[in-house]
């Protein structure tokens, strides 16, 4: 992989070929995460759903995928609380409690809804963490098909 970046006078190579005059190339932020992460997730999210070993109640891999965001993921990056005043969004969950609270609202649940952060938003760092927790859940899940096996080789590789 060539790693390259933008200067005022062009570009220098930091590693890798440089690029050759008169192709086209794709380029992406290496501090956020790439296509190559970005398939690699979805792929391995697939996987698990079609091997059956996970313990969720779930009739798609989309649906597999949030529980996977919201279990060993970030999670949630915003709260929707209704107040009597309306709703309000704020950051953290201690922020929801509390603002309920302050309306002497004790049934958190019915009043409260996580929004998950988007898998497009998480970084590169974020990606790295919860693709490593995913592979670990799903080898301790009994994971081991071809596919699976398929998928971590061409990951190695990269």
């Amino acid at each position: 992989m060539t790693v390259i970046q933008i200067t005022p006078d062009g570009y220098l190579v930091l590693s890798g070929d440089a690029p050759e005059q008169g192709r086209k190339y794709a380029l992406e932020d290496i501090a956020t995460g790439t296509t190559a992460q970005n398939n690699a997730f979805h792929a391995l999210v697939q996987e698990f759903f079609r091997s059956g070993c996970h313990s969720y109640t779930c009739a798609s891999w989309q649906e597999l995928k949030d529980f996977i965001k919201r279990d060993i993921g970030v999670g949630y990056d915003k709260y929707f609380v209704a107040t009597p005043d309306g709703a309000k969004k704020t950051s953290t969950s201690e922020e929801a409690v509390a603002l309920l609270k302050s309306y002497g609202i004790t049934d958190i649940k019915k009043y409260c809804f996580g929004n998950l952060k988007s898998w497009s938003e998480y970084t590169k760092k974020e990606r790295k963490k919860t693709m490593d927790l995913l592979i670990s859940t799903m080898i301790q899940a009994g994971v081991n098909t071809k596919k699976f096996h398929e998928i971590l080789d061409g990951m190695e590789g990269k």
